[in-house]
């Protein structure tokens, strides 16, 4: 992936693993769009960063999702790139203590539908556009699940089958589709100061910079590439004799 010249939108991008990649991006000479559903994060992030540009947009809904398509095709008819990056980890009770449906149901509308459905709505606009990708942020926890997070858990392994698929599906074509594997990482996804045990994010977020700009279409880092690798040497030589 060519890191510069490219007009870019980040999903979640106002703080975290998104924002981290969004400065990167910018730094070497892109034009970076990012969006959130909140206005304050979004304002912070354009604070600390003024060459980013902010759309506020809750992608959690399809009626958000589509008004940021709309949005954006309309104000932003170069874009080339989208980071499917926004992503919600809920820790609810045990299942079988667990009456409240509304957190299962936030985690699979922020992290496998939003993905899903922003990849419809935005692919063939992006295959009008020079140098095309698509990058979907899953997990390790996709490869290896840890059983306080089941949803969250089923909602990155969902997303790594489907960008598995869609690498498949548009091969002919220049759309480029990477996945993005992050281990626990030192953001406050889920709340603060759940993940300080996480790697570095400043680290990771250069380690995705190297990656893509050599033009790896999925990796990890540190354990959450062991999970892949391990699984990626059981798993594709059945994937590519399934789908000849």
């Amino acid at each position: 992936m060519n890191l510069s010249g490219n007009t870019i939108l980040v999903t979640g991008g106002a703080s975290g693993i998104g924002l981290a990649l969004a400065v990167r991006f910018a730094k070497v000479g892109s034009k970076v769009i990012i969006c959130g559903r909140r206005s304050e994060a979004l304002a912070m992030a354009k604070k600390a960063h003024p060459e980013l540009l902010t759309v506020q947009a809750d992608v959690s809904t399809e009626a958000g999702r589509e008004n940021l398509f709309n949005h954006v095709s309309r104000e932003f008819s170069q874009v080339n790139v989208l980071v499917n990056n926004a992503g919600i980890q809920n820790r609810p009770p045990p299942i079988l203590d667990d009456r409240n449906w509304a957190p299962h149901r936030q985690e699979i509308a922020t992290n496998i539908e939003a993905p899903m459905h922003l990849t419809m709505l935005f692919a063939p606009f992006l295959l009008k556009q020079k140098n095309p990708v698509i990058i979907n942020v899953s997990s390790g926890l996709a490869f290896a699940p840890i059983s306080i997070l089941p949803t969250y858990c089923m909602t990155k392994a969902a997303l790594h089958s489907y960008t598995m698929s869609l690498r498949h599906q548009v091969k002919s074509t220049p759309l480029q589709i990477v996945e993005l594997i992050p281990p626990a990482v030192n953001t406050d996804l889920g709340g603060k100061g759940l993940h300080t045990h996480g790697v570095d994010l400043d680290k990771f977020a250069d380690h995705c910079m190297v990656k893509l700009a050599a033009g790896e279409l999925e990796f990890g880092y540190e354990s959450s590439e062991t999970r892949r690798l391990a699984v990626k040497q059981a798993v594709d030589p059945l994937f590519h004799m399934m789908n000849k």
